[in-house]
């Protein structure tokens, strides 16, 4: 069974966790009338992980982490060296395993994810892609017809994945039930999300906007690069920045000013203020935007 849980929209992804068998749990009311799930007796011989998904008493939370293998541990970025491409590390079964392991031989989490990425099918479904270092997945020819739709073929896992099968199975083993290893992929909604879309940026001029906003995840030198000289642009800022040190703030305003140049910038954050954010913080944010000088 796949536990479906939401990222920022449009995306969504799909988890599985390995040897996990879904049994609707009993029910019992509480004093409120509300019906909540009644805990089972723990089963010591699985991972704690799917003894709490099943509703089980635990002895206490399992825990793991998103992207816990990978980025930032200095045994991942040894192993880039050796091999920069993504996809090399993604699909060949002994990085896979290696990069998978990391995570579990430092710190011991209670879920072991496969090192992998949702747009792992697309090859199979015949529409080619790559994982380009600093810009993330590039599309290389974006869906945009009737006739490219006709193109997509059925994904068959066995002929055009296997080496994910195979390491899971030797995940399986390595961590035995010491923990619960999880595979992952993109849901149909994202998949179809990236091959359609393709390039965002570079279309929104052609919409007749005036302006355009752009959250922190974009750089934006390059993001004015994509949109081009007509556009104007606004935001950027992380909202988080509000909650550092004044000097914080006051470089993230200018280094975001620099990269924006001069004309048809306005400053402001890449969403909305979060609650909790101190009055002073913006306060600051306000009284350098406006002593700033072209």
């Amino acid at each position: 069974m796949s536990i479906m849980y939401s990222c920022s929209v449009p995306s969504f992804s799909s988890i599985s966790i390995s040897n996990f068998t879904y049994r609707r749990p009993n029910r019992i009311v509480c004093s409120a009338g509300a019906s909540v799930a009644e805990l089972k007796a723990v089963n010591a011989t699985e991972p704690l992980l799917l003894n709490a998904v099943r509703g089980q008493d635990v002895e206490r939370p399992p825990v793991w982490l998103m992207r816990q293998a990978g980025r930032y541990m200095k045994s991942y970025q040894q192993l880039c060296e050796k091999h920069p491409s993504f996809r090399e590390r993604s699909e060949n079964v002994d990085l896979v395993v290696e990069i998978s392991l990391q995570p579990w031989k430092v710190f011991q989490p209670d879920g072991v994810i496969l090192f992998s990425d949702i747009l792992t099918p697309l090859p199979g479904m015949n529409i080619p892609f790559d994982i380009v270092k600093g810009k993330g997945p590039i599309i290389f020819d974006p869906i945009s017809t009737a006739a490219d739709v006709d193109k997509v073929t059925e994904f068959t896992p066995e002929e055009w994945v296997p080496y994910v099968g195979e390491a899971l199975s030797i995940l399986r083993k390595e961590v035995n039930n010491e923990a619960a290893v999880l595979g992952f992929v993109g849901a149909p909604f994202t998949l179809a999300s990236y091959v359609v879309e393709g390039g965002l940026l570079e279309r929104l001029p052609l919409t007749g906007v005036d302006v355009v906003s752009l959250d922190w995840t974009v750089d934006m030198a390059e993001g004015r690069k994509r949109l081009g000289s007509d556009i104007a642009v606004q935001g950027n800022v992380d909202p988080g920045v509000l909650f550092g040190s004044k000097d914080f703030i006051t470089n993230r305003i200018h280094d975001t000013v620099k990269k924006a140049g001069k004309g048809k910038h306005i400053l402001n954050l890449g969403h909305g203020i979060v609650v909790g954010t101190p009055e002073e913080n913006v306060a600051h944010f306000f009284e350098v935007a406006k002593g700033l000088k072209y």
